[in-house]
């Protein structure tokens, strides 16, 4: 019962953390200039991923790899199937040209990068090394792409659009902003260590593996921060944020994510072998699904994220059936 109401409590703060998020966090990239999708990919996709750090220094500390590399591997595939599929699914989805030449490219190559680190059973010490530094070079190369791109609306007419008509957006000072975006952050945080928590006490109870739960409950758990994120910015019209997290979310998870915990751990140990055969082979498929999509058209159709959607749960099923 204190289970269920934990995780139930979880999923509140997860949505208030995440409407103080997108307000927050659109209404301080107007401030500075700076275009949406850019926080969306760095503020917001680092802070939604905080979850995902702290189970992965936990896991490999405890000598528990495959929870950890599980969980950053189901994770993904959350993002980039079922949670983009979603947002398609509302409305159609529109990629940008720094999408397409950037942050699809990134995801791409440090997600052949893990598998290729990972085939000798483990991660050593010294591979967080070119992870941590990728996600610095990654985070780098976004601050040189929005010098050469700013929103051309007034910041009056942005702020208007976040807090709607009548609103008292305008007033607030930057500094406002930035505290209120740090606090939707926190929140969320701390709803997805609840919701996890009361999840993996479900899933221990059933007897079910490191390397199943951090596929799937530990996984969906930590993606519930990206998932409120999304739903809610497709809703109130800011799809750059969304779109710019998910993606973003994606890259750090295999790079920053990663890496530290690797760093800081000393290592990974070893790998349940049913993830390296299948789940990061899986992953790297997934991110190379996306090069395909994304170029049709530049757009994710709502038929093309309901074909995501339901490759989604046909993986979460056969994980079910055949480790479950």
């Amino acid at each position: 019962m204190a289970s269920a109401i934990q995780l139930v409590v979880g999923l509140a703060a997860l949505v208030g953390g995440a409407e103080l998020v997108v307000r927050n966090g659109a209404a301080l990239a107007a401030r500075l200039g700076v275009p949406p999708m850019v926080i969306g990919l760095t503020i917001v996709s680092i802070g939604t991923s905080a979850p995902e750090l702290a189970v992965g220094i936990d896991a490999m500390r405890a000598n528990a790899g495959s929870l950890a590399i599980g969980n950053i591997a189901g994770t993904n595939v959350v993002n980039l199937l079922l949670i983009l599929g979603l947002c398609a699914l509302l409305r159609p989805v529109h990629f940008d040209r720094r999408t397409l030449l950037l942050d699809l490219p990134s995801v791409v190559i440090v997600a052949v990068l893990v598998l290729g680190l990972t085939a000798g059973g483990q991660l050593a010490t010294w591979t967080g090394i070119p992870l941590v530094t990728l996600a610095v070079v990654y985070t780098v190369a976004l601050g040189l792409w929005s010098k050469r791109s700013r929103d051309p609306r007034p910041v009056e007419e942005i702020e208007e659009l976040i807090d709607g008509v009548g609103g008292h957006g305008a007033g607030r000072r930057t500094w406002l902003y930035l505290v209120l975006l740090v606090v939707g952050i926190a929140v969320i945080v701390v709803g997805a260590d609840w919701l996890v928590g009361a999840a993996e006490s479900l899933a221990r109870a059933m007897g079910v593996s490191d390397a199943f739960i951090g596929l799937t409950v530990i996984a969906i758990g930590t993606s519930t921060p990206e998932l409120f994120t999304a739903i809610i910015s497709t809703f109130r019209g800011e799809r750059d944020i969304a779109i710019g997290n998910l993606i973003g979310s994606s890259t750090y998870n295999l790079t920053l994510i990663l890496g530290v915990p690797v760093l800081v751990s000393g290592g990974s140990g070893p790998i349940d072998p049913s993830l390296l055969r299948i789940d990061l082979p899986l992953m790297v498929a997934v991110c190379l699904l996306c090069i395909p999509l994304f170029l049709t058209g530049r757009r994710l159709s709502k038929l093309e994220g309901g074909v995501m959607v339901a490759c989604y749960l046909a993986y979460f099923t056969a994980l079910v059936v055949t480790q479950g």
